[in-house]
């Protein structure tokens, strides 16, 4: 199920793994050229750098150190092709289920540094094998001599340590072999990968980020959310209650039924989260939830990537889906321009193609229930982004708080479309805008943890 691999740790060994990242790419790119020339085609450079074959090698040079340097890969993988090659996102995607985990030596040598040298004494059993891995961390499951079952999130070694020279260095090689589109873009990517996995790397405050999610969900037993056992939790070491559950990938395979209800659990979550909570957890990679087959409750698990969503962000979505709810296409041109993902000027250019998009999308999503299995309307939304796409002068990477929110509602939709689900999103949508419009000032007590 998973790799282990040692995670390098000092400055010198992760760049040297950064410079073989680097030397992988070139020679996938030589190979692939001098196959191209063979064959009697020219090689085009722009499509040999970091697709196919040498963009999966990126994604596990990443995968192997971790950390910072597959944090970064996975922010990126973001970025809609804009910024950086359409093949090279897709293969930093991948990183979500990349599952390298530290060999026992250093499980150990982490334990030993958090809770002292005679740290096994607490425990009944620990077991040796993660139950689960990320980028910073990997899970395991522990009986306290109590009896009380715990699950313990260990961060790899010297993560947070080198988080600032990864960044600086992913951010250079980027550059220098011109893979960047627009480097003011991507250093403000780079920029809020840094400041996130700093974030992320602060056990302590996913502790409290979780304990707010149990408070804020109390009134929501559809979800259930473990609480940090604070005796054992550390910056670098988080224990938590052992949740029981199922992969959440088994869903899809249930009943038409159940998948629905799954489905419309997880957009109520994100719909909560953006217009009451005022916070949001923004990955949402399927292994950060589990499921509970008999009573079809949500199983909460990862608390890192949670971030505040701003007042104007949250009105700018309000804006946005009540538009879609009124069917108006002029508000939703001007809620679209509001949350930042097309321009004015896009807008006047293309507005045939954006009044084509628009109409699909209100007719497919506007119905009282949503097929998600239904894709009809894709390749009409293909055909007319792909115009307006090809004009270069409309490329450009929205807000960093408008990026975070779509990822969370792209990763929510992409469930759907996998469970074929059935859902009555329109009025979940209509009830989460009189819910906050009768509790404006929740969403603005709720800032950020510090």
């Amino acid at each position: 199920m998973f790799k282990r691999t040692t995670m390098p740790t000092s400055p010198a060994a992760r760049l040297f793994a950064l410079g073989g990242l680097a030397a992988a790419g070139v020679g996938s790119i030589v190979g692939q050229g001098a196959k191209q020339l063979a064959h009697g085609k020219m090689p085009d450079l722009g499509a040999l750098i970091f697709s196919g074959s040498t963009g999966l090698q990126v994604a596990e040079h990443l995968a192997r150190m971790r950390g910072a340097a597959m944090k970064v890969g996975q922010i990126l993988s973001m970025d809609n092709g804009d910024l950086l090659p359409r093949e090279f996102s897709q293969a930093l995607a991948q990183l979500q289920q990349a599952a390298h985990t530290m060999p026992n030596h250093q499980v150990d040598t982490v334990l030993r540094a958090a809770w002292g040298a005679d740290w096994r004494n607490a425990f009944q059993s620990f077991s040796s094998t993660p139950i689960a891995a990320a980028s910073i961390g990997q899970v395991h499951k522990a009986v306290l001599k109590s009896g009380q079952v715990l699950a313990v999130k260990l961060q790899f070694p010297n993560v947070k340590q080198s988080i600032d020279a990864d960044v600086a260095n992913i951010s250079g090689l980027l550059k220098a072999i011109g893979l960047a589109g627009s480097l003011k873009d991507l250093d403000r990517l780079i920029e809020e990968a840094r400041v996130q996995l700093h974030q992320e790397t602060d056990y302590l405050r996913e502790a409290e980020y979780m304990e707010r999610y149990r408070s804020a969900l109390q009134d929501a037993p559809e979800y259930l959310v473990p609480a940090a056992y604070e005796p054992l939790t550390r910056p670098n070491v988080l224990a938590m209650d052992f949740m029981e559950g199922e992969d959440l990938e088994t869903v899809f395979d249930q009943s038409q039924d159940v998948r629905d209800h799954m489905a419309a659990g997880l957009f109520g979550l994100s719909l909560r989260e953006l217009f009451v909570l005022g916070f949001m957890q923004t990955d949402p990679n399927f292994g950060n939830y589990k499921w509970v087959r008999r009573t079809r409750q949500i199983v909460l698990l990862d608390f890192g990537a949670t971030r505040p969503v701003p007042e104007a962000t949250v009105r700018a979505y309000r804006k946005l889906m009540q538009a879609g709810l009124d069917e108006d296409r002029g508000a939703l041109r001007s809620a679209l321009v509001d949350i930042g993902v097309m321009t004015e000027d896009v807008g006047r250019r293309y507005s045939a193609e954006m009044n084509t998009m628009m109409d699909v999308m209100i007719r497919h999503f506007g119905r009282a229930t949503v097929d998600f299995a239904d894709r009809t309307f894709v390749p009409v939304i293909k055909a007319e982004g792909s115009k307006i796409a090809l004009d270069r002068s409309t490329w450009h990477t929205p807000p960093i708080d408008t990026l975070f929110v779509q990822r969370k509602f792209t990763g929510t939709a992409m469930f759907g479309v996998k469970a074929k689900a059935r859902i009555g999103l329109r009025g979940m949508v209509s009830e989460a805008l009189d819910r906050t419009r009768t509790n404006d000032s929740t969403t603005g007590s709720n800032g950020p943890v510090t």
